[in-house]
């Protein structure tokens, strides 16, 4: 089992320079996989969206929390860190171009020593997706082709470059470096609740990251991912499971149990804080539990 954490977004310290650069570099001490950023362009203030993984239809957040770039975050922890993962957790596909965002993964990719893993969503939040410039009831479909135009100019293209003709996107003899350091491409991860999401990993994606679900619903999509995957051709067995936790709850127990659901990673959320000896605090003690080899 691999075990990662989730950045502290909610305690709004994620902006915080010295705070989560010491809290990347503290994670990494105490032997976790990786750490995870998550992403809102923007959150429109009052929205209308349902958040779909609260029964009160609005997520945690506040609408003025300072949430960094996952990206530009990364790279920033990319520097303060030398081995550990860098995950994003959820990054909202249709608020990106595809072609800029290919060279931007690369390039975090290739700085880090190929230490990226790409989770990606299609977005719930209408007001955020639609300020980016994407329609939102076609943003399924844009997701799918975007997945096609990062794994092309990923791809050693040399001397003609890539070229793409699709719905949404086209170019021609596109050549784009650097390329990532992880062989095959930067990994992807689908993340969400829906049967939508399950298809699009066995499709596209390299794991799955559901989000909300557990039980019998969890088990079915994760046969409908594998029974994509093969129906395209694909290995479902090199397909990665990742599932969430709590970082004070989550035992050795609790993760043999989600691991014989086929849980390969485990995301672990810490308690809101921004209390920089009690957040290191429990990233100790959450290591030493588990028995991670740096703790």
């Amino acid at each position: 089992m691999k075990y990662a954490v989730l950045l502290p977004v909610a305690a709004g310290v994620t902006a915080d320079p010295a705070w989560i650069g010491e809290y990347a570099r503290h994670a990494e001490v105490c032997g976790f996989e990786s750490v995870g950023a998550v992403e809102h362009a923007v959150v429109a203030s009052g929205y209308s969206s349902v958040y779909p993984y609260d029964r009160s239809g609005r997520m945690e957040l506040a609408d003025d929390l300072d949430i960094p770039d996952p990206l530009d975050l990364l790279a920033f922890l990319a520097g303060r860190t030398g081995r550990i993962g860098l995950a994003t957790g959820v990054l909202v596909l249709p608020n990106h171009h595809p072609v800029v965002l290919a060279k931007r993964l690369a390039t975090v990719d290739a700085l880090s020593g190929g230490r990226l893993r790409l989770v990606v969503g299609m977005g719930w939040m209408r007001e955020e997706v639609e300020a980016c410039g994407a329609d939102f009831e076609t943003r399924g479909r844009r997701g799918d082709e975007q997945l096609r135009v990062l794994r092309e100019l990923w791809a050693d293209t040399a001397p003609g470059g890539a070229s793409h003709d699709g719905e949404f996107f086209r170019f021609e003899g596109a050549m784009s470096y650097p390329k990532p350091v992880q062989e095959g491409g930067i990994p992807i991860h689908i993340g969400g609740h829906s049967k939508a999401a399950a298809r699009r990993a066995g499709r596209y994606g390299d794991g799955l990251q559901p989000l909300g679900v557990a039980g019998e619903e969890l088990r079915g999509l994760v046969a409908l991912m594998r029974e994509e995957a093969e129906r395209n051709g694909r290995d479902p067995d090199a397909l990665e499971l990742t599932l969430g936790h709590s970082l004070s709850a989550v035992t050795p127990e609790k993760a043999g149990r989600l691991a014989a659901l086929g849980a390969d990673r485990l995301v672990l959320r810490g308690t809101v804080t921004k209390d920089l000896g009690e957040a290191r605090d429990g990233l100790s003690a959450c290591a030493d539990r588990l028995g991670l080899s740096g703790s």
